[in-house]
């Protein structure tokens, strides 16, 4: 299922800034990488190169659960180690957990002025 986007690099790059204990959804991470879907995140998570440590883990969907697919059992015990807590249904809480996006040096490097990424923000689920 490898798929071999140009934006995934940059997915990779992004994912990279959430630090542990916080998670983002598909849709976050996309809307900050020009070129990139949900679904192209998705793809890039579910293809990240080993030995390079990014934490893939951390990104999970929209609704703050992880995807049913292989590897989700890994994936929640690689997020309860970092002290995320899941609620009865699955569900992580955006609230407690959501990242509030990337350093300023990444969106410097990005070329992406600060009021565009607080607008972009405001669309991230709460």
């Amino acid at each position: 299922m490898a798929r071999n986007f140009k934006c995934f690099p940059a997915v990779y790059q992004l994912i990279k800034e959430i630090p542990k204990g916080q998670v983002a959804s598909y849709g976050m991470i996309a809307s900050l990488v020009p070129g990139a879907t949900a679904r192209i995140v998705g793809f890039a998570t579910a293809g990240t190169p080993s030995g390079e440590n990014i934490p893939w883990q951390r990104v999970v969907n929209s609704m703050g659960k992880i995807s049913e697919r292989d590897g989700a059992e890994r994936q929640r015990k690689r997020l309860e180690a970092e002290g995320i807590k899941f609620s009865a249904s699955g569900k992580i809480s955006w609230s407690t957990y959501r990242w509030l996006g990337p350093s300023d040096e990444w969106l410097s490097d990005a070329s992406m002025d600060p009021i565009d990424f607080l607008t972009i923000q405001a669309g991230w689920p709460k």
